[in-house]
């Protein structure tokens, strides 16, 4: 009874350690979790009273919560249950699809990473690389927007820089929660996103679990109250055009929409302009690639690093002025509920194929709706005016008559017009000089004349409010 057994001074350490890592998890680490869990609360409290729109509870669950309510929901269980059918596999299998799907898309939303990092990160590139402007607030239509409302803001798509100016510039309203593509799913960058409340999605998937499992989703997250941002577009305008929309994203949301619910769908119209795309010269380059098929982009190291070194030599020399303007309005917002209403339809009723058409309304409407208030910058006023000249040489004098035409026309429609320190001279000058700048418009003798060379490139750049000159239609204020 009384004897000694001796033990190594190894497994001494080894279970002293554990029962100290015991001691920190049974007793120090939930009080621990208790009390970072009250001030990120508290800090979330305190942001929902500066936030116009507030952060919803489903955004703060748990991402594995969220995956398994995903991979649980009632109508992914029937669609695996097909999947195995047809497929012929046990249903185990088309289970694991499943889970392997709902832990792509779900992101993992950090109040922290997104606006102490995230909005910070994207100001600071926002600002660095444009004078960023807003054009239409449209402030008082956005107050009258129920709080409790789900709140989709509809853009177009024009640059990658969308995402980072469109969270800049909203940082004030909420947090906004993105469908990004594989360009995202890079390492390092990946998880940064998804903690910003952006979810992934395969958009060449034609799986119709896969299409299921995101429906779902961007279904619970709706019903949710979380506020969206999407691309109807699809896709970068390689021509400079608004694109026609797609409806993927946009009948998920609809297609479960209940008028009678206690949560109205609502969509904010946004528009954004560049004076300088900085993907415009490999957008034009694939502009003529046939419809339904994938463009291949061409990415040249050499070439990248020649522009970056050089736009740093101008900003040491001092003639750098930044990628001239960018610009962000808002339109009037749609009341899902007050649509449905007017078409006295139910999504829930109709048959897929007038569902697809309805859905198909709504989009077309919510683009027109975009269009007309994409804000008209100095480079697209001049390009427009370059072009319409043909080869015929202008002045400074007959550019700015030209383009102050123009002007006239779209301030008669009410559309927006930004012009830099309220001069019109000041904004030819500026729009003429990004344009000599890049050699897009050439100087000799002291007249202009389009670069034929470049004539794409300006057309890319008129075309983004080319549709502002073939309606009347007046943006709603």
């Amino acid at each position: 009874m009384g004897s000694q057994v001796a033990v190594p001074l190894w497994a001494v350490i080894i279970v002293a350690l554990l029962a100290a890592l015991a001691v920190i998890d049974r007793i120090l680490m939930p009080s621990v979790r208790w009390a970072l869990r009250r001030r990120a609360n508290r800090a979330i409290d305190e942001l929902n009273t500066r936030l116009k729109l507030h952060i919803q509870p489903f955004k703060l669950t748990k991402r594995q919560v969220l995956i398994d309510r995903l991979v649980f929901d009632p109508e992914v269980l029937h669609a695996a249950d097909e999947y195995a059918k047809e497929a012929g596999v046990p249903r185990e299998v088309s289970m694991e699809k499943v889970k392997r799907y709902a832990q792509e898309i779900v992101p993992s939303f950090s109040a922290y990473a997104y606006f102490r990092v995230g909005t910070r990160i994207a100001r600071s590139i926002s600002q660095m690389l444009y004078r960023v402007r807003i054009g239409y607030r449209n402030d008082d239509a956005l107050a009258r927007v129920d709080p409790g409302s789900s709140v989709i803001f509809v853009i177009n798509h024009r640059s990658n820089m969308d995402y980072v100016l469109v969270t800049y510039v909203a940082a004030t309203s909420s947090a906004l929660s993105y469908a990004v593509g594989e360009w995202a799913q890079v390492w390092g960058l990946r998880g940064l996103i998804r903690s910003m409340g952006a979810y992934f999605i395969s958009r060449d998937s034609r799986e119709g679990l896969y299409r299921k499992v995101l429906a779902r989703y961007v279904h619970m997250a709706t019903s949710a109250g979380v506020t969206q941002a999407i691309f109807p577009e699809g896709g970068l305008s390689r021509d400079g055009r608004l694109r026609p929309p797609k409806f993927g994203l946009l009948s998920y949301m609809v297609s479960g929409f209940d008028p009678l619910g206690p949560r109205d769908v609502v969509f904010v119209p946004v528009a954004v302009n560049y004076d300088r795309v900085l993907e415009d010269r490999m957008l034009t380059s694939v502009a003529s690639t046939e419809p339904g098929k994938k463009p291949v982009f061409g990415f040249n190291a050499k070439v990248f690093a020649s522009h970056v070194f050089r736009h740093i030599g101008m900003a040491i020399r001092g003639e750098w002025h930044r990628f001239g303007y960018t610009c962000v309005s808002f339109g009037e917002p749609v009341s899902l509920r007050k649509h449905v209403a007017e078409a006295n339809i139910d999504f829930r009723l109709l048959a897929p194929e007038a569902r697809h058409a309805e859905t198909e309304k709504l989009g077309n409407r919510l683009m027109q709706a975009v269009g007309r208030v994409v804000p008209a910058l100095p480079v697209s006023l001049v390009s427009t005016a370059m072009l319409e000249a043909g080869d015929k040489p202008l002045s400074l004098l007959d550019i700015k008559q030209r383009v102050s035409e123009l002007i006239g026309v779209l301030e008669a429609q009410g559309s927006y017009v930004h012009i830099p320190r309220a001069d019109r001279d000041y904004a030819i000058s500026v729009g003429l000089r990004m344009l000599t700048l890049r050699h897009l418009v050439l100087e000799e003798d002291g007249s202009y004349r389009a670069n034929p060379d470049e004539l794409i490139l300006l057309k890319y750049y008129a075309n983004a409010i080319v549709h502002l000159f073939e309606t009347q239609a007046k943006p709603a204020e």
